[in-house]
This record gives C-alpha cells, sequence and structure tokens, in this order.
C-alpha cells in the first residue's frame, strides 16, 4: 500500500493546482464580465456639452420659483435643454423629461416635495440623490448650483457631503441668493434660528454662531481651494434687509468660505424687485445669473 503514496500525493498536488487556476479563471471571467457591463453602462449614458446647472427653491415654494430664472437663461440662448427632478421626503429622486443628447449647458430644475423640511442635513441628502440620479443617466463632468433662500443650504450641506467624494462631478460655480446662513431672525428652531444682535467682523466672521451655522463652518477647511467661483446676491428694500432676510445673516457667507473660493463676489439689489421672494424674478438678476455662469 505504501508504494501507492507517491501517485497519490501527485494527484492531489495536480488537483489541488487545477482547483487554484480554475478560481484564478473564474476571477478574471468575473472581472472582465463586471467591466464589459460598466463599459456598457457609460456609453448607455447621454453625452452632455458643457457643466450642467442645478436650480433650489426655497422654502415653502417649488420648482415654479425657478421657471422665471431659467426661461431667461433659455431665451439668451446659453442653454438648449431643461429637465425637472421630483425629490420625495424619504429622498427618492424621479426624473420629469430628458436632456437630449449633446445638450448645450442642460438645466435641471430641481423640486422638493417636503418644502418646509427644516432638517438640514437631509436638504444635503435630497442634493445628492439629485446629482447621483442625474449621473446614472448622463456623462455629467462638472456642475453648477444656483440656491435661493433655503435653496442655498441643499448646496452647502451638499458640499459638506461630497467635497472629496470621488465620482462626484467638479462643482465649477455656485449662486448663493437670500441665503440665510447665519439663520432667520423669526419663530424657527433654535438651532437655525439667527442669533439676537448678530454682528460681523471683516472676514464675515458673526459674533454669535447657532448650531446649524457652526456646522456649515466645517467648510472652512474642507472648501474646495481656487476651484469654486460663488455669485452671493442680496436684497436690500431698506433697513439692511429683503424683508425676509437681514443682510447679516447673508454676508456671512464670507466667513465660511474664507479664501479658499476661486472667486467670491457680492451684488446688492435695492427697489421693490430687490424683496425676497421677487429676487428670482428680478431681470437685473436674471442678467447678473446668466453673465456669471455662462459669461453672456
Amino acid at each position: 500500500m505504501n508504494n501507492l503514496n507517491p501517485g497519490m500525493n501527485f494527484l492531489g498536488k495536480k488537483m489541488k493546482r487545477n482547483r487554484i487556476i480554475i478560481s484564478l479563471l473564474v476571477l478574471i471571467l468575473s472581472l472582465c464580465i463586471s467591466a464589459c457591463l460598466n463599459q456598457q453602462a457609460s456609453a448607455q449614458k447621454v453625452p452632455i456639452k458643457g457643466s450642467a446647472t442645478l436650480f433650489f427653491h426655497g422654502g415653502g415654494s417649488s420648482y415654479h420659483a425657478e421657471e422665471h430664472m431659467v426661461k431667461a437663461a433659455e431665451n439668451a440662448g446659453v442653454t438648449d435643454s431643461v429637465i425637472r427632478t421630483e425629490v420625495a421626503d424619504n429622498g427618492q429622486v424621479t426624473l420629469i423629461g430628458k436632456w437630449k443628447k449633446n445638450a448645450k449647458n442642460p438645466i435641471c430644475e430641481v423640486n422638493y416635495q417636503n418644502n418646509r423640511q427644516l432638517d438640514f442635513k437631509k436638504h444635503g441628502i435630497y442634493a445628492t440623490n439629485v446629482v447621483k440620479a442625474l449621473q446614472k443617466n448622463y456623462k455629467i463632468r462638472s456642475i453648477n448650483m444656483v440656491g435661493h433662500s433655503l435653496g442655498n443650504i441643499s448646496i452647502m450641506y451638499y458640499m459638506l457631503n461630497n467635497v472629496n467624494k470621488k465620482g462626484m462631478p467638479r462643482l465649477n460655480k455656485i449662486v448663493n441668493m437670500a441665503g440665510h446662513f447665519a439663520g432667520l431672525n423669526f419663530e424657527v428652531p433654535e438651532d437655525i434660528r439667527q442669533p439676537q444682535n448678530l454682528k460681523l467682523d471683516k472676514n464675515g466672521k458673526p459674533n454669535k454662531m447657532n448650531a446649524t451655522y457652526r456646522q456649515m463652518a466645517k467648510l472652512r477647511s474642507i472648501y474646495p481651494k481656487n476651484q469654486v467661483k460663488v455669485l452671493n446676491i442680496i436684497g436690500d428694500i431698506g433697513g439692511k434687509t429683503d424683508g425676509t432676510v437681514p443682510n447679516v445673516s447673508s454676508l456671512s457667507l464670507k466667513y465660511i468660505i474664507g479664501n479658499r473660493a476661486k472667486s467670491y463676489r457680492v451684488m446688492k439689489f435695492t427697489g421693490k424687485n430687490a424683496r425676497h421672494s421677487r429676487l428670482h424674478e428680478n431681470a437685473q438678476v436674471d442678467k447678473a445669473l446668466i453673465m456669471f455662469l455662462w459669461n453672456k
């Protein structure tokens, strides 16, 4: 019986070697199939030209508040394709319409079905889900974002969630309009209420900070350096307020950005059309926005 041991050992080693080879072949085949599927999925994505621009509406509002600005962009010839995304309270995103192939500077009007959501972190999740939903269908390399009022919070928390994540599109330009970064001075939860006697130093730093401002201020150390151009639009109908958001709250954005933005500019609009709810239907604002985003 001992004479059979060398042969059995040889067969055992051969079978073990064959199992290893088969395992390697299965692994290689799996990787090839995965790569082919990924390549196929990528090939199915619709290409676009330029950067996609996302518009975020304010609290208690809807995508209708974005339509005046979007229509102005269409009339100026800077875009030729517009779609809408519906975002449910649970964050599920539904695309309404399609961008055409090779769409020029396509626009997405974002609509939150829960337009009074005061959990700011959820706004970041909503915005992230919108971008990911667009990425599944379109070849998006870079984006711009425009926010009015509460819509600015989506942008800030989107950045907190994604600024260093691979696979997300490059953020080129941001238009912050009537943003209540340091808080609101009416009856809202304490963590988003503007502190009394709020003042800013020369760097835009508030003398008092609520909880959500402190969260957003974390961007000071992670904000993309020399990448994002920022336009901060504020309205002043008299008394340094747009009638809803005090200018001091909007101007506190400067401290959050620090010196990391590629550029930062404040534009103040005055008169009756500078009121909070009319800024997004102001022809002068339209012109400023179009010039900033598309140089036209």
